[in-house]
């Protein structure tokens, strides 16, 4: 989580700091849709390497946007779900979701 220095004072500002990178969209998408595992994130999201995956996942992890469930199998199975806080972004992944396909008609002309 944020601390209160790190916090911006504007409040757009706090919520681009944790969700503004396409990466973050991409994936807090498909979380909120349902719990998805590293793997097969890293299939979904065309052009994001592993690396950059994981660095997003545990940012959203330590903002508390998302958990992380270590399930104790062998192979140890993890799968990556929405937080309750996390959940509270429902809405403002779906206006950004209707305004783009709004946008995109508008430019494809139907």
């Amino acid at each position: 989580m944020l601390t209160k220095e790190e916090l911006p004072d504007c409040p757009v500002a706090t919520t681009v700091q944790l969700i503004g990178n396409k990466w973050k969209l991409l994936i807090l998408r498909n979380l909120l849709a349902r719990p998805w595992r590293l793997n097969e994130m890293l299939r979904s999201i065309p052009g994001i390497s592993q690396k950059v995956l994981t660095d997003n996942l545990r940012a959203l992890e330590n903002d508390g946007i998302i958990t992380r469930t270590v399930y104790p199998e062998v192979p140890p199975r993890v799968e990556y779900a929405v937080s309750e806080l996390g959940d509270t972004m429902r809405p403002i992944i779906k206006a950004m979701e209707e305004w783009g396909l709004n946008y995109q008609k508008m430019v494809r002309g139907a």
